[in-house]
Order: structure tokens, then sequence, then C-alpha cells
């Protein structure tokens, strides 16, 4: 496997396609690579399997992608340089599994078109919020005792690693804090790949209690950011939040919310039952989100609902 593996649809961008209709996401990586038979109570989480069992990431893509899906989000949301140190993984490997997760998700890309898929693909590298290297639960609190600047230094080597990796876009995703999103925004400058910026929410507030109005408009002007919304958030706060990023930013909206569970991160396990439904996304792509998926416990069987039910409208 080479990392000359081209975009199934090099010819056409993601920012291109996101002005003509809507562009239908993944769902969550974890959940499908678990429903294969996978353990993931580990601190690296899907990220581990880079190294260990990198066709099972493969397939996962290949689930997605043959459910309807023309983006693959990157099993590199957890994949840190100081997560990977922690197993005594160096730089240099570090960087080799880094740019893995954006080839392996290519491979997919490749072998779901040739088993017929004929939709349009692109891939995502994921990039999670600091909190997700720390495995403790704190990208859904944010406010980390971490300066803007620091910060910076901590995302910026993990992007340069996945932008010369060549994705299509690059999703800054989970995003619990405006302050963090502001160090996302500065370290994805001058790396020439575009990027999504998607907070995780609480009701019209990032989940460190600042207004969406004011974590949105930090992306406004940014140049590289293709769209702005939402992840890994209840489906029921969804809504609102797209019309705030829509109106604030003008730019294409992002939503990908999970199935409504809640996560226990010290029993590392979801719990209540499931308040997903894909015919929400009628609404939400009415009020401009563009870019519709799942993210945790969203599986295959929900994308293809969300695709069939876009492709109808």
């Amino acid at each position: 496997m080479t990392s000359d593996i081209p975009s199934p649809l090099a010819e056409t961008s993601l920012a291109t396609a996101l002005r003509t209709g809507a562009v239908v996401l993944d769902g969550g990586m974890s959940n499908q690579l678990e429903s294969a038979g996978h353990d993931l109570s580990d601190e690296l989480w899907s990220a581990r399997l880079l190294a260990e069992q990198p066709d099972a990431i493969i397939e996962a893509h290949r689930a997605y992608f043959e459910s309807g899906a023309n983006v693959a989000i990157t099993s590199s949301y957890q994949a840190t340089f100081e997560g990977f140190a922690k197993r005594g993984i160096d730089r240099r490997e570090s960087a080799r599994l880094l740019t893995l997760s954006v080839e392996l998700a290519r491979e997919a890309a490749r072998r779901a078109q040739d088993e017929g898929v004929r939709h349009p693909l692109w891939v995502a590298a994921s990039v999670g919020p600091y909190g997700a290297m720390l495995a403790d639960g704190s990208e859904y609190r944010g406010r980390y005792g971490l300066s803007v600047r620091e910060l910076e230094r901590f995302h910026r080597p993990r992007l340069e690693v996945l932008a010369a990796a060549a994705p299509d876009v690059l999703a800054l995703e989970t995003v619990p804090d405006a302050d963090e999103a502001e160090a996302l925004l500065r370290a994805v400058r001058g790396l020439g790949v575009s990027a999504w910026l998607s907070y995780s929410i609480a009701g019209v507030h990032t989940r460190a209690d600042q207004p969406l109005e004011e974590a949105f408009a930090l992306a406004a002007d940014a140049d590289e950011v293709i769209a702005v919304g939402v992840n890994c958030c209840a489906p029921e706060d969804v809504d609102a939040a797209v019309t705030i990023a829509a109106r604030v930013t003008g730019k294409p909206v992002v939503v990908y919310p999970n199935s409504g569970e809640a996560w226990d991160a010290e029993a590392r396990a979801w719990s209540g039952r499931s308040s997903f439904l894909p015919e929400q996304v009628l609404g939400w792509q009415e009020s401009g989100a563009r870019l519709i998926g799942g993210c945790c416990r969203v599986g295959p069987e929900a994308v293809a609902s969300i695709a069939s039910t876009l492709s109808s409208r």
C-alpha cells in the first residue's frame, strides 16, 4: 500500500460538491470495529489497530462506503505523538501510523469502487481534541489548563503529517472549547489542505459552556475552513446548532451527532437509548447542513438510511 493512491474523485473537490448538494458522511468507526469483534478498551482506542490490524480499519471504512457514505473519516482521532509515545512508539513510527490512517481510507475507497460503488468518495483526516489524547473524557469538558499557544504547539506537528498524506480535508472534530478551536485554526494555516471545524456541544453552548455564536464566529473568516458544525452531540441539539452555524459563518454546515446514548468515561461504556432518527436529516439540510452523517453508535444501516433519505429529496 502506498501514499500515492489518488483521490477517487480527484477532479472535484469536496468544497465544490458542497455548493451543489448534500454529502453523506460515515458513522462511528469504533462501533463498527467493535461489531466486528475488536476490543477497543484501550487508551489508543481505534488508533491501536493502525499498528495491529490495519485491514480491520479498511473493512470498517468500506462498510460505510458501501452503505452510501461519500466521506470516510480516518482512524486518527486518538492518534497523537504523545499518545503513541506512552506505548514506546517513537516519532518516526508515529508519523508513519498517522500517514497510514489516510492510506487505509484511500485503500477502502479503491476496494469499494472495485466492488461497484459509483458515488463520489473522499477522505477526511480526523484530528481529535487534546482531551482525546488524555483518554479521560476531557474532550467532553475542555478547559485543560493550557493556553491557545500551547494547544497550537500540540496540534501542529500532527496536522503537518496528516496534511502531507494528502487527504481531501482535515476534520477538526469533537472540539469542546473555543480556545482549542482557535488553536486548531492557527495550526491549520498554510498547510494547503482545507478543513472543517466541528464542536462537541450541549444545547447551544460548547462543552466548555461558551455560546455557539462566539465559537462559530472564530471560523467565519478562515479561508481554510469549508464547513463548520457539530458532532458527537445528542441529535436533539443539532437543529439549533445548524441554524446558528449557518447564520454566523455563511459556510456550509457539517453535522454528525451520536446515537443519543451517553458516554460514561469512568466505565468506558455507553448507556441509555438511541434517539437518532435518519429522517431528521431533512430538517438539518433545510437549515444549511451539507455534510451529514453520524458519530458514535451510528452504524452502516443508519448511514444507508441517511443516504437514501437525502437522495430521495
